[in-house]
């Protein structure tokens, strides 16, 4: 067995930004009841001839410059996304045709807001078991795209962006990837969805109509189970590992909501400076969130070079999961 770690790291953010105010103009709500109940000032969204893949590309450029090798080195490309550019060919396919990573074959990760966190797991265990050297994992998602902006409960939250990881074997004297704590529980599918548009709901004119196409929620039920599921996965995670939070150098969870981070941080004991919170820039970007504030916390200095760092996500599905890594960059 061989351990992996985490090489390189890069990020993209479309340049179009929406604010709190913004929002005060197209739907009934205003900057104080949404900062106080998401912590979100702002988001970036993508303009209408930017897709997923797009931002994808970005992302795994800047990864790619950042290590300074080819993608043509890559054996394989993992995007984690559910707001593909359609629904096949999968945007791995795109990503690797744009990045000409000619030996990498590739496929998309749907675990909505855990799907980097799956992703991470999957990376680290091609790279453990031998069989690969370079594995690029992007999380991208547009998540504008299915959003209703007339639904105030929703359209709140979401922005888009993209970052990606490259995840490579250690050298001698690095751990990188330590353990990891996966898992779903399907009767809360219902509370986070997007209807229409499957096998189950085909698009008609009337799921159109209806607004079925976009992201339908029940908040509190998705509030209460994911923070008691974002603790627990961590407690979980460091325990089975003879960890405490004391050990932790920063505890990056999916930024879904200030409150549900703070409450499971909370729960978890751990420093309110070693949680790193971003929501405020970004809103929920799904899949992007955690390589988003990875970067934002290696840019403000709360994450170095060996550092114990605990990675958090609890998504639609409902999808949970947790990542132990020692940072080796």
């Amino acid at each position: 067995m061989f351990k992996a770690k985490i090489s390189a790291l890069g990020c993209y953010t479309p340049p179009g930004v929406l604010t709190n105010q913004d929002l005060e103009k197209m739907v009934d709500t205003n900057n104080q009841w949404i900062v106080e109940r998401t912590g979100i000032v702002e988001r970036h969204i993508a303009p209408p001839e930017m897709a997923t893949s797009d931002m994808a590309v970005e992302a795994a450029r800047a990864a790619l410059d950042q290590r300074g090798i080819d993608a043509s080195e890559l054996d394989a490309i993992i995007v984690c996304t559910v707001t593909p550019d359609m629904l096949f060919p999968a945007t791995a396919c795109l990503v690797q045709d744009r990045l000409g990573a000619k030996r990498a074959w590739g496929f998309d990760l749907v675990a909505a807001c855990s799907g980097f966190i799956y992703g991470l797991t999957t990376a680290a265990h091609l790279v453990s078991m031998g069989s690969h050297k370079k594995v690029l994992l992007i999380g991208a998602d547009t998540m504008s795209r299915i959003i209703d902006y007339t639904d105030r409960s929703t359209c709140i939250l979401f922005g888009d962006g993209a970052g990606a990881v490259l995840i490579e074997p250690t050298v001698e004297g690095e751990t990188g990837f330590i353990d990891f704590h996966n898992l779903v529980d399907g009767s809360g599918g219902d509370y986070l969805k997007q209807p229409a548009g499957g096998s189950r709901m085909p698009a008609t004119q009337e799921t159109v109509e209806k607004r079925l196409h976009f992201v339908k929620q029940d908040g509190a039920q998705v509030f209460k189970y994911a923070t008691r599921k974002m603790f627990e996965s961590c407690r979980d995670l460091l325990a089975r590992n003879n960890l405490t939070v004391a050990d932790v150098g920063a505890f990056i969870p999916h930024q879904a909501n200030r409150r549900i981070i703070t409450a499971a941080a909370e729960r978890l004991g751990i420093s309110c400076d070693k949680v790193i919170i971003d929501i405020d820039r970004y809103g929920n970007t799904t899949a992007a969130t955690i390589p988003l504030a990875t970067r934002d916390a290696l840019l403000c200095g709360k994450l170095k070079k060996g550092d114990l760092v605990v990675f958090a996500a609890v998504g639609a599905g409902y999808t949970v999961g947790a990542n132990l890594w020692r940072w080796e960059m």
